[in-house]
């Protein structure tokens, strides 16, 4: 069988670009003009029957450049390798391909570019995996052992905080129950929480339509941006508290925007509108500031969540072990890939922490309710406190794009990872030459 899987044999990266900046679209305190884009990966085979493995690095314009020449760097650690050495063993697969090379390794180490890199080609092959074997990707993860679970994950550094042993027993009490809670969630979704409403650059106006037609959708969750100006985040958040009534969630992001001290100060004043999380704080680097923070709030209600640039399983292994993140927002993206992802599942489940991912972007929502949903079924076994971000931006991009009813994403069922783009889509957006940028 694993040798008609086949060989490796080509790997199309292209740069793709929306130009989400025109309506300030993704606007926040930190990022004032994003244009939503993606480092894109084809990965192919010799076997002959179509099946391809896509993988995308979501970026915000310029730099994406960058990444494209860091995922070739990537080519000559993966054409002519077996697709079996990935399917047999992925964990050493995925270590040799993200770390296993001392040189590229000198440009992180697991951060940065190379980091970003690593994410669109790791993913590609999970992608392809999960297409060949003829399952969403969620539903590979979670029909795996718990020793294959285990198995997936590079536990240097990790086992001062969670040994493979400890992992695998939390995992294997879940075996028994895992198929009540995958037909639950098939039942009645995962649920989700809405970002597109509190955009920093859209009026008022805006806000209060937006919120009162996502109501209308049946979502109970809102998030907004703040953090540019305080009086504005006062009177926003006032704004949509209203609109959603006592009853609704709110949350707002500052885009690591503000020291510690200015932090604590804001949402002191915010915390009147009674916001479950403010989300990155201050600098997503800075452990004991997020400690500091956290402590602050807690008596005010407030957690403190973060995630979308904290770039692997170490600095997830301290923020959660210092009690800095009550919610962690792992980027399928940030980290590399499939393999850290379930790392940072395993570790969150170890400190009691809601995984509840940044999603947005281009394919990050397709990308994310994978990895939640796989959370509840094998890792979690928990809804609660737990919601996924979603933007209603450039999913028809997608050809299975994800699928929101009554405010909860409903469980992709295509094989693969939902993340294959339309062909005309990636045509008109390549980037400087698509006929969208053509006409820019």
């Amino acid at each position: 069988m694993n040798d008609r899987q086949g060989t490796i044999v080509s790997l199309r990266v292209l740069d793709v670009r929306f130009p989400t900046s025109r309506h300030l679209d993704g606007s926040d305190a930190m990022n004032l003009d994003p244009d939503y884009s993606a480092a894109y990966v084809i990965v192919g085979t010799d076997r002959g029957d179509g099946h391809e493995g896509h993988g995308l690095t979501f970026t915000i314009g310029r730099g994406t450049e960058v990444v494209v020449a860091g995922i070739e760097a990537i080519r000559p650690l993966l054409i002519g390798r077996p697709l079996a050495a990935f399917t047999g063993a992925p964990g050493e697969f995925v270590h040799q391909l993200t770390t296993g090379d001392s040189q590229l390794r000198w440009l992180g180490p697991e951060k940065g570019v190379m980091q970003l890199a690593s994410a669109a080609v790791v993913n590609a092959l999970w992608d392809l995996w999960a297409k060949l074997a003829g399952k969403p990707l969620w539903k590979l993860l979670s029909d795996l052992s718990p020793a294959q679970i285990v198995d997936l994950v590079d536990w240097r550094y990790l086992t001062d905080a969670l040994t493979p042993d400890e992992a695998r027993r939390a995992l294997d009490r879940l075996v028994p129950t895992r198929a009540a809670r995958e037909a639950e969630l098939r039942e009645t979704g995962y649920p989700a929480y809405t970002t597109s409403v509190g955009w920093l650059g859209y009026s008022d106006d805006k806000i209060r339509r937006l919120s009162r037609e996502a109501l209308g959708a049946g979502f109970t969750r809102f998030k907004i941006k703040v953090g540019a100006n305080r009086a504005d985040d006062l009177r926003r958040a006032a704004l949509v508290r209203q609109e959603i009534g006592p009853g609704g969630v709110l949350m707002v992001d500052a885009n690591q925007r503000w020291d510690v001290g200015e932090a604590i100060d804001w949402m002191t004043a915010l915390a009147p509108t009674k916001p479950l999380w403010i989300e990155e704080p201050t600098s997503p680097d800075d452990i004991l500031g997020h400690a500091a923070i956290a402590r602050a709030l807690e008596p005010l209600g407030i957690g403190v969540a973060t995630g979308e640039m904290v770039s692997n399983r170490v600095v997830w292994k301290q923020l959660l072990a210092a009690r800095a993140a009550a919610f962690c927002q792992l980027d399928f993206c940030r980290l590399a890939g499939v393999n850290e992802m379930v790392a940072t599942l395993l570790l969150a489940n170890r400190f009691g922490v809601p995984v509840c991912p940044h999603a947005g972007g281009v394919g990050l929502c397709e990308y994310v309710q994978h990895a939640s949903i796989f959370d509840y079924v094998a890792v979690s076994g928990s809804l609660e406190r737990r919601s996924i971000e979603y933007v209603d931006h450039l999913h028809e991009h997608f050809l299975d794009p994800c699928l929101i009813r009554r405010g909860a994403y409903q469980v992709p069922t295509a094989p693969g990872a939902s993340i294959t783009m339309k062909p005309a889509s990636l045509a008109d957006h390549r980037f400087p030459g698509g006929a969208i940028w053509r006409q820019a």
